[in-house]
């Protein structure tokens, strides 16, 4: 299982780190997977609880969710996210039924809603935390997954224009055999 760190998560979910270690830590609306040991150290989070702190901050910025009366919510989609793969998750949408009910249906040929109820796509969530977390990405052929998923590489521009041709290693040799 891969966890990042409260700065990464903090860039993932779009929350400050002040306001994540209170949704986190202090207030416990949606607990780290690793809390911090000490003063000073960072916790750890898996993609299931970045997925749910987004969600939380779609509902807060875009609704104007007041978010504490639903902590049982997050922990019910918590442990669903946990039962589900990443890549399960993929075309699907999530559906807030009031109280603690939840579901989630095909984007697509989603079934008609009998009541009232929150629909939230989950697939812009899921595009960043494949790059995120260097997560599979879905493919055109059903069942193939990607054999090595993108990794991001954060690098300045600056140190990619500044950085001096790297020799070929043949040139190395050759330079090598004329001093001798």
């Amino acid at each position: 299982m891969r966890f990042v760190k409260t700065p990464v998560a903090a860039q993932l979910t779009g929350l400050s780190t002040v306001t994540l270690r209170e949704w986190t830590s202090r207030r416990a609306l949606i607990p780290a997977d690793l809390p911090p040991k000490g003063k000073g150290s960072a916790a750890g989070f898996t993609w299931q609880t970045i997925l749910l702190l987004r969600i939380a901050v779609l509902l807060r910025e875009r609704f104007h969710f007041e978010l504490q009366p639903h902590q049982n919510l997050f922990a019910s989609l918590k442990a669903g996210f946990q039962r589900t793969s990443f890549i399960a998750l993929w075309g699907k949408s999530l559906i807030l039924q009031g109280e603690n009910g939840w579901s989630l249906v095909e984007d697509e040929a989603g079934p008609p809603l009998a009541e009232d109820a929150v629909v939230l796509r989950l697939q812009p969530h899921l595009e960043a935390l494949s790059v995120g977390f260097s997560l599979p990405h879905p493919t055109k052929s059903l069942g193939q997954l990607e054999l090595f998923p993108p990794r991001s590489i954060a690098t300045p521009p600056s140190e990619n224009a500044a950085a001096a041709p790297v020799k070929p290693h043949h040139a190395a040799v050759h330079a090598r055999r004329r001093s001798a």
